[in-house]
């Protein structure tokens, strides 16, 4: 799908993010600040001990949002670099769930940028969370709130 802007990249993967190499390759090297969120399936939720998280989503709808919200950023925020990628499939604790990388004139607009971008990217976009706790459990997280659950995303984002 192509970006709604030409410095948004944006992308759901099904394997392992090397985020660094978000930071070391950069569209404009005259910026004064670049900021890398990585969000990671950590170990315990809620005192309950994490196997691995599993992703699911409606990719089309996914990238189309993450693609938005990429433009968004960077006409609000006078970004010159907006990238956002979400992993799909299982994640193993410790692993890279979504990274957010930005470039900025200044550092308080790339920070406020990344903390906004994530913000819609957990409450907006169509991924889905499931944790699998260490007993083989397996349990939705935040389906609720007005979020859908990919059982019902197919009429909504089709």
């Amino acid at each position: 799908m192509k970006p709604f802007h030409s410095n948004a990249r944006v992308a759901c993967v099904r394997g392992p993010i090397d985020a660094v190499s978000y930071v070391h390759n950069p569209v404009d090297i005259s910026v004064g600040a670049r900021v890398l969120f990585v969000g990671t399936t950590r170990g315990t939720t809620g005192g309950v001990v994490t196997h691995a998280l599993e992703y699911e989503a409606h990719e089309a709808a996914a990238v189309h949002h993450l693609n938005g919200l990429a433009s968004r950023a960077l006409n609000r925020w006078s970004l010159s670099e907006c990238v956002i990628v979400h992993r799909l499939g299982r994640v193993p604790v410790g692993e890279a769930s979504v990274v957010v990388c930005v470039s900025a004139g200044h550092r308080a607009e790339a920070f406020a940028a990344v903390e906004w971008l994530m913000e819609r990217v957990k409450d907006s976009v169509p991924i889905w969370k499931c944790e699998e706790s260490s007993d083989g459990q397996r349990r939705w997280i935040h389906p609720e709130g007005g979020r859908m659950t990919p059982a019902n995303s197919q009429e909504e984002w089709s």
